[in-house]
């Protein structure tokens, strides 16, 4: 699998360290992502719980509460997939997404973009998190969805959303652990909800 050819940069200044996150360029559609082959992601807030078994589900989408905060629990695979669905019955969702940046230099082996829709108001606050002998860790960058009145368009979100930004050595630090990192285990998304109806998310792998 190639890794993407550097033209964009996302930088992350995290105590006094500089991280960059290359990721490839692209054309870009009338909503701001890039055009081409993608897997598209909705999480769909809901009212009501669902009380539907949802494993092993195909579908791409996961539904969460409307209001209040689940995880979404990552499982490393060689593709995208649902594999639980239902965010709502208490043990969260799960989501298969391969290995972002096997070597941790920075360059994603894809991209992920993101926009807020449904009903004006709504927002969302999407963090990922792993563990550590117990201990939970959560990064100290996340992906922050506002749905606004009016056209809603797709921003990049590949460095929030695809690493944990953490100081696990407490030297004042930060380090950056891409998802599946094995400085870290069972990584997830923490994904705190407020009135957001439905948040799109889309990954595209570079050529």
């Amino acid at each position: 699998m190639k890794k993407a050819i550097i033209y964009m940069a996302v930088v992350l200044v995290a105590v006094g360290l500089l991280f960059t996150v290359k990721t490839k360029a692209a054309a870009f559609t009338g909503n701001g992502a890039p055009s081409g082959a993608h897997y598209n992601l909705n999480i769909i807030g809901v009212f009501k719980d669902k009380t539907a078994l949802m494993d092993s589900n195909s579908g791409h989408r996961i539904f969460v509460p409307l209001t209040g905060k689940i995880k979404i629990n990552l499982l490393p695979g060689t593709g995208f997939a649902v594999l639980d669905a239902n965010g709502t019955d208490g043990n969260g969702a799960t989501f298969s997404l391969p290995n972002p940046d096997p070597d941790n230099d920075g360059v994603t082996t894809y991209t992920v973009w993101a926009r807020a829709l449904g009903k004006p108001g709504g927002t969302s606050t999407t963090t990922p998190c792993a563990y550590l002998d117990g201990v939970e860790y959560c990064s100290t960058s996340n992906v922050v969805l506002v749905r606004e009145k009016g056209k809603s368009s797709f921003t990049n979100v590949t460095s929030q959303l695809l690493y944990v930004y953490v100081d696990l050595d407490g030297d004042g630090v930060e380090e950056r652990y891409p998802l599946f990192d094995p400085a870290l285990q069972d990584y997830f998304w923490s994904y705190d909800n407020n009135g957001l109806k439905l948040a799109q998310f889309r990954f595209y792998m570079s050529e």
